[in-house]
């Protein structure tokens, strides 16, 4: 395996914003960019190419961006993100995101969207947002009149027929997504070698505890919860719950884990699945509803449960009304976790809420 980094891409979402903020360039300013930079939620900046642009009134632009992944290919790698900007004729300051062709339309709750708004999401819609407010600042052009943001993706049907949005009840399109606009490169390979680096790294510099998160935001509240440790003993596992206990057990110093995971990853590691991707696991809701029978005894909770869109829908039923389905949940991770490691580790679980609340613990009393 080489040695050299995996390149990063960049989400549907920076695509949509970079393909805003380059519209918005050539509707007020007569500016046709040939690349825009945009800047991420992580506060990184990036250039990103614009691949077409042409003004469709005099009030309206069009533009597309393609999307780069970087060297994690994934089903929208190379897709056309088009944005179609329109300046109203009303006065106001209002901005209304929405979907074109191509973006899909949420029916079902346990999304982070209501039912009935387009499939793109919040992280995407705060870029598009600040690509906004940008232009209008570097341009010195105070905005007074409303402005209607267009997203759309030419092939977006099509290649939605290759994800899980329809299971997820996201019809028509795929979703622009994205919770910081960067997209790190998941290979398995290059992904357990940064785990491994990670927890050596941590080792050398004399940690013994390691903090495992699945991702940025799971990694910003366990550092919210965990301040005194050194930014070392963080590391993000992503999906791979198995493999990066492995890694852990390798390294003769490390002796304690503490996993930091949201409720939907949860419950995957508390089935006892290696990898916790969508792709690579079925969440079982029946397993979910099973659990629920035996320790509330409330049918109408198994019931929902069974019928649950995603845990993040079942969670709301769950939670805060039934914490000791949480607490089984939270266990079951633990007792995975130490089997993984064939008890040559102690496991420590952590859940939180999606809005980054701590909600077990498996060391509280």
């Amino acid at each position: 395996m080489s040695d050299k980094p995996l390149k990063k891409g960049f989400t549907t979402g920076a695509s949509a914003a970079a393909a805003t903020k380059a519209a918005l360039y050539f509707l007020l300013g007569k500016e046709k960019k040939s690349k825009v930079k945009i800047r991420f939620l992580t506060g990184e900046q990036r250039f990103i190419d614009i691949f077409d642009i042409r003004q469709l009134t005099d009030n309206q632009v069009q533009c597309l961006v393609v999307k780069d992944a970087g060297d994690d290919p994934d089903i929208t790698h190379k897709a056309q993100i088009g944005v179609k900007i329109t300046l109203l004729k009303t006065k106001g300051h209002d901005i209304t995101i929405k979907g074109g062709v191509g973006v899909g339309k949420v029916t079902k709750p346990g999304l982070e969207l209501t039912v009935g708004e387009f499939a793109i999401n919040p992280g995407p819609r705060a870029m598009i947002r600040e690509s906004i407010d940008y232009v209008f600042d570097n341009l010195s052009i105070t905005r007074s009149n409303n402005l209607v943001i267009e997203v759309f993706v030419p092939r977006g049907e099509e290649l939605a027929k290759k994800t899980l949005n329809a299971r997820l009840g996201i019809i028509g399109g795929i979703s622009i997504l994205g919770t910081t606009g960067i997209v790190t490169p998941m290979s398995h390979d290059a992904y357990i070698a940064t785990i491994k680096a990670g927890v050596n790294i941590a080792a050398a510099k004399g940690g013994t505890t390691l903090v495992y998160t699945t991702g940025r935001r799971s990694e910003r509240f366990a550092m919210d919860l965990f301040p005194d440790f050194f930014e070392e003993c963080f590391v993000q596992t992503g999906d791979f719950f198995k493999a990066s206990i492995d890694q852990a057990v390798k390294n003769s110093k490390i002796q304690n884990l503490i996993i930091t995971v949201f409720f939907g990853k949860a419950v995957k590691m508390a089935m006892g699945f290696e990898h916790t991707h969508a792709a690579k696991s079925n969440l079982s809701m029946e397993k979910l509803a099973g659990w629920a029978k035996t320790i509330t005894s409330d049918p109408t909770l198994v019931r929902k449960i069974k019928s649950a869109n995603t845990a993040r829908h079942a969670f709301s039923f769950i939670y805060p009304k039934f914490p000791d389905l949480v607490s089984h949940v939270g266990k079951k991770i633990v007792a995975n976790g130490e089997n993984f490691a064939e008890n040559k580790l102690s496991v420590r679980s952590i859940i939180f809420d999606f809005d980054g609340n701590l909600i077990f613990d498996s060391l509280a009393p």
